[in-house]
């Protein structure tokens, strides 16, 4: 089996954990829609609509704007739902601190958000938080490093492990080798050493 190693962002360049509150059993980035191959069952969610979604970012923006405020930090603030879940884009300078190595801050703060949400409505949230445009960065360069262990499957036909990640990350190499024919890929271990296996389909 072959070892890849992900590009590390030690810093964010310019430009989804074990929540407790998460919907899923592992975190709703790794597993919606069934994108996290485990075999464990998945709970059946509880539809919400646009409006509560809307206002689920709403009252995440508040939170972050006052931690913002706590920390002495300028930033623009978008509230918006995408993809039937509620999102917060904070833009500005300044904001690699929220962001940490890898996006272990940003993730801690996430999950903050998500408990703040969770406190005025009652309905955990599935809220996706993003600083500095980190998440869409690293989007792609996961996205690079999909393709690459696809290529490597299928050239050798062995299955290739990468090194682990977190929920979000995992989501965004799942959404692109899904989308890939010939090879599949699925989730292995427990965090913070959860990984992905790409392996050639049956």
């Amino acid at each position: 089996m072959t070892e890849t190693s992900i590009p590390r962002a030690e810093q964010p360049l310019d430009e989804e954990e074990t929540a407790t509150l998460a919907v899923d059993g592992d975190d709703a980035d790794d597993t919606e829609a069934d994108d996290d191959t485990d075999t464990a069952a998945t709970p059946v969610k509880k539809t919400v609509g646009e409006s509560d979604l809307f206002r689920q970012s709403e009252i995440a923006a508040d939170y972050v704007e006052g931690l913002l405020d706590i920390l002495d930090y300028d930033g623009d603030i978008d509230e918006l739902v995408s993809a039937g879940r509620p999102m917060v884009e904070v833009v500005g300078e300044r904001l690699q601190s929220l962001v940490g190595q890898r996006g272990a801050t940003l993730e801690a703060l996430q999950e903050l958000t998500r408990l703040a949400v969770f406190r005025q409505t009652g309905t955990p949230s599935r809220l996706l938080l993003d600083v500095g445009g980190y998440r869409a960065n690293r989007r792609k360069e996961l996205a690079a490093v999909a393709k690459n262990a696809v290529e490597k499957v299928k050239e050798y036909g062995e299955p290739v492990r990468l090194e682990a990640m977190s929920a979000f990350e995992r989501k965004c190499v799942h959404d692109v080798v899904n989308a890939m024919s010939g090879v599949l890929s699925e989730s292995e271990g427990v965090e913070p050493d959860r990984r992905i296996v790409v392996r050639p389909a049956d």
